[in-house]
């Protein structure tokens, strides 16, 4: 690589920032690494090549002698990969390659050892209210299905009186490492042993109840406090009533989804109810004193004189319980007022009366003809 640009090998331009190499460097070794591209010579070579621009430029005293001079000590840099590889100051080698291989070197592995403390599944149970209860708040049980330790083995798998055995393969790590021979030089991977199946130990009299898995399905009633003012959508978690852990892990969650059933009476908007109410011509023009309906009971309120139709009175306090908080919203109560039909005679004199003291003048509406009248039959 006497005459290549190291730059140019990494992508990149001269003067590139350190963070700059190092980005670039990970990029290419992760696309061109032997393990991913086992028996392809030209990614090999190619791994060879940023493997080298790397080990100069990301050493300042080389970059700086190969930015000034063209080569690594001054005099020329003719090719100086000896098989080896320096990743320091990167995290080790196998941390780069943890978005291939999930950890734990090249060839396998997982993220996770399934011998360590692992936190159990979170749960997710539907709770249907009615409107009453969602306003007041309510106490529920429920039912729920979940997976927990054995109480035969305490979660060992193993049966009473025996204890599971440290695997002799892997010494209790659940991983074994692997040594190969590549034309790059020596590569160690990592994977799960397959002995104990990446647990580290292994159970010769597993239990009678579990069956060595160390946990069971339970049915488990749980008693649940919902606050008032709780409404569609709301999720309350209960922490530490999910699935329970393995080797040792915390229990999950349970999540508590709320769903309330629609009133007949009240439209729901936040922590504010509405309502329709009727009113004659009469009381709308004169004002009175009506009774509504509202979550605490009958409530009387007055229409005052002259009250349109679409007015909206306001009760306040009388609306939904804000969650946790001690206040309220307000009720809505919205006026219709209802014009008059099929008027008697009293009733349409007094409206005539009404109209001329109102300076309105009375004009009788003509009579229409309906279908009796248009085809001559009575």
């Amino acid at each position: 690589m006497a005459n290549k640009d190291y730059y140019e090998v990494l992508g990149l331009q001269k003067g590139a920032s350190d963070d700059e190499i190092k980005k670039a460097f990970r990029k290419l070794a992760i696309k061109y690494h032997p393990d991913k591209n086992k028996g392809n010579k030209e990614a090999e070579e190619k791994f060879k090549e940023i493997n080298e621009a790397y080990q100069v430029l990301s050493d300042p005293k080389k970059k700086a002698n190969y930015d000034q001079f063209g080569s690594a000590d001054g005099a020329g840099f003719g090719g100086g990969f000896d098989g080896g590889f320096d990743f320091s100051g990167m995290g080790g080698f196998g941390d780069i390659f943890d978005t291939i291989f999930g950890g734990g070197g090249f060839g396998g592995g997982s993220a996770q050892r399934k011998n360590a403390p692992q936190r159990g599944d979170d749960l997710e149970y539907r709770l249907n209210l009615t409107f009453e209860e969602a306003v007041f708040g309510v106490e529920k049980e429920i039912s729920i299905t979940r997976n927990e330790n054995c109480e035969t083995c305490n979660g060992s798998g193993a049966k009473p009186g025996t204890s599971p055995k440290t695997c002799d393969k892997c010494h209790g790590t659940g991983q074994i490492r692997i040594q190969r021979q590549t034309g790059l030089g020596n590569f160690v991977s990592t994977t799960t042993c397959d002995k104990c199946g990446g647990k580290g130990k292994i159970i010769e009299t597993p239990c009678p109840t579990c069956k060595g898995r160390g946990h069971v399905r339970k049915n488990r009633k749980i008693t649940i406090k919902v606050p008032a003012g709780v409404d569609t959508g709301n999720m309350m978690p209960l922490r530490g009533q999910g699935e329970h852990g393995v080797n040792g892990g915390p229990a999950g969650d349970l999540y508590i989804r709320i769903n309330v059933m629609p009133s007949n009476i009240f439209k729901r908007r936040g922590s504010d109810l509405y309502i329709d109410t009727h009113v004659s011509f009469g009381k709308a023009a004169l004002g009175a004193e009506i009774t509504v309906p509202s979550v605490d009971g009958d409530v009387k309120i007055t229409v005052p004189q002259g009250t349109q139709s679409g007015t909206m009175l306001r009760l306040k306090g009388k609306g939904v319980p804000k969650v946790n908080s001690g206040q309220r919203g307000n009720q809505y109560v919205n006026v219709i007022v209802d014009t008059p039909k099929n008027l008697n005679e009293k009733q349409k004199e007094a409206l005539r009366l009404f109209m001329e003291a109102s300076g309105e003048k009375v004009e009788v509406q003509p009579h229409k003809k309906g279908f009796k009248d248009i085809f001559g039959k009575k």
